[in-house]
């Protein structure tokens, strides 16, 4: 990719609960899939412009995880950013990444990244509760939110928050749109067609949707997958059905250029290669690139 075609490129890492094993130390399998998975983005021949770790990088707000995963990340060749989850502990997460912007004492802060027509804003937020599995946007986090929107109404806007603001349909797993949290951010973003994309994280699967027309997608976890099953949960009933699996770790890699955002889902393991771009493939590349012409 050359550099007049780059655009903006964000690496997304979610989920990674370090610390569930907390005397497994750097066997803990969690920290191995965390280390395979950065091992994987670092390999890449193209390397993000920034990495964003959204939400529960440790799985009981240890500090000490906290400071196994910024060793890891320290030496990485791009900023990394960092946003709570419903796991984590705000005010040790913070202490080991000092230099995260906050605003009004959350973690919550804009990026503005890319020039020119790739001009981008990152808007992070903090969807942090003490003691709280599902999410918080409180009147405070959407006010700054409403502020950076109107401030920057024509800049194409990504958000990324570790809870997405869905009904996935995974019921453990779900909020209900009648909780206040859910509300408020569905009227906070609402109408701001800026927004082009809601990166979030939570779910250990992939998912998209819409919100208030804007799109949504949840970047697969580090850490063990949720099992995808989407029947009703009658809590009094123990029914036997699959919660957790340990399905690969994924990374995702968000790409924003000519107007347009992709994002990839990648997973990290090993697999066989089936085919390289060899020289008895290079006439059907040729004529693949010539039919763009």
């Amino acid at each position: 990719m050359d550099s007049e075609r780059r655009g903006v490129l964000i690496a997304q890492i979610t989920d990674t609960h370090i610390g569930f094993e907390p005397e497994a130390g750097e066997n803990e399998f969690n920290f191995v899939r965390f280390r395979n998975v950065l091992g994987h983005l670092l390999s890449q021949s193209v390397l993000p412009d920034m990495l964003i770790l959204s939400g529960d990088l440790a799985d009981g707000g240890q500090a000490d995880c906290y400071a196994r995963i910024r060793a890891l990340v320290e030496d990485c060749p791009f900023p990394t950013y960092v946003i709570p989850g419903n796991h984590d502990n705000r005010e040790e997460m913070l202490r080991a990444f000092p230099d995260c912007p906050t605003a009004d004492g959350f973690a919550q802060f804009a990026i503005p990244c890319g020039e020119g027509d790739d001009a981008l804003r990152v808007l992070c937020l903090d969807s942090f509760e003490p003691g709280r599995h599902g999410g918080a946007f409180c009147e405070v986090r959407a006010a700054w939110l409403a502020r950076e929107l109107a401030a920057h109404p024509d800049t194409p806007t990504v958000l990324f928050v570790h809870h997405p603001p869905v009904v996935a349909g995974i019921d453990w797993m779900d909020p209900k749109p009648s909780e206040a949290w859910f509300k408020r951010f569905h009227e906070t973003v609402a109408g701001h067609k800026q927004i082009i994309s809601i990166q979030a994280g939570h779910l250990h699967r992939p998912l998209h949707s819409m919100v208030e027309g804007i799109p949504v997608s949840v970047t697969p976890a580090v850490a063990p997958a949720v099992s995808l099953d989407l029947r009703p949960m009658d809590i009094d009933v123990a029914d036997q059905r699959p919660i957790v699996a340990a399905e690969p770790p994924f990374y995702s890699l968000h790409l924003w250029r000519d107007g347009t955002l992709v994002s990839h889902f990648q997973p990290v393991g090993h697999w066989q290669t089936l085919a390289r771009f060899e020289d008895h493939l290079r006439p059907m590349m040729q004529g693949l690139f010539a039919e763009r012409d």
